[in-house]
């Protein structure tokens, strides 16, 4: 049997949590991301300094790989307009880790487009307020396009609860089909 596809779009702060989370559910985890891994990453990312200057979609697929010998598909592209739809191709689900919103409105429309389901996860650059929505719930904010979300480590914790929260909702997904929402703050927590 094979194992579901897993698509994780952004392997910054939320998306390498989350696979590091994931690591033991029966997908295959295909991550999406451009970026390079940066010293400053390393306070809210789950990255290492041997991969400062890596792409970080294939540093963390080396990660998994040396820590639990997990195979993760790693795509070191930025989605587009002209990739998505191949880059989602075969997908059971696919989870939004990104900051930018046009990325974000390229991702739904593709995964809306291909019929599979997208699950959102937001962090406010702040700390101080996050989203883990399926679309159509999810709504797009404008603003913080590009924002660093943390950099300095100080709310690592709720970063970590956030990216654990996405993971929850992912795997109640993949295993019993249900689609929980959640507004989250250092605070606490919210079904929606």
């Amino acid at each position: 049997m094979t194992a579901r596809k897993v698509v994780v779009v952004g392997a910054g702060a939320l998306g390498s949590h989350l696979v590091l989370l994931g690591r033991n559910w029966p997908v295959a985890f295909s991550v999406v991301d451009f970026d390079r891994v940066e010293a400053k990453n390393l306070q809210s990312q789950f990255h290492t300094k041997q991969s400062v200057g890596r792409n970080k979609a294939v540093a963390l697929q080396q990660a998994m790989a040396g820590l639990w010998g997990l195979k993760v598909e790693a795509v070191p592209h930025r989605l587009g307009p002209d990739n998505a739809a191949a880059l989602l191709a075969g997908a059971a689900l696919v989870v939004d880790c990104v900051d930018n919103a046009p990325t974000r409105r390229t991702l739904a429309a593709a995964a809306a487009t291909a019929g599979v389901p997208c699950l959102h996860g937001a962090v406010a650059a702040d700390g101080g307020y996050a989203r883990v929505m399926w679309a159509p719930a999810f709504t797009i904010d404008e603003g913080g396009e590009g924002a660093a979300t943390c950099e300095d480590g100080r709310h690592l914790a709720f970063v970590v609860r956030v990216a654990a929260q996405l993971a929850t909702v992912a795997q109640g997904f993949l295993t019993t089909g249900r689609q929980d929402g959640w507004h989250l703050s250092p605070a606490g927590q919210q079904r929606v």
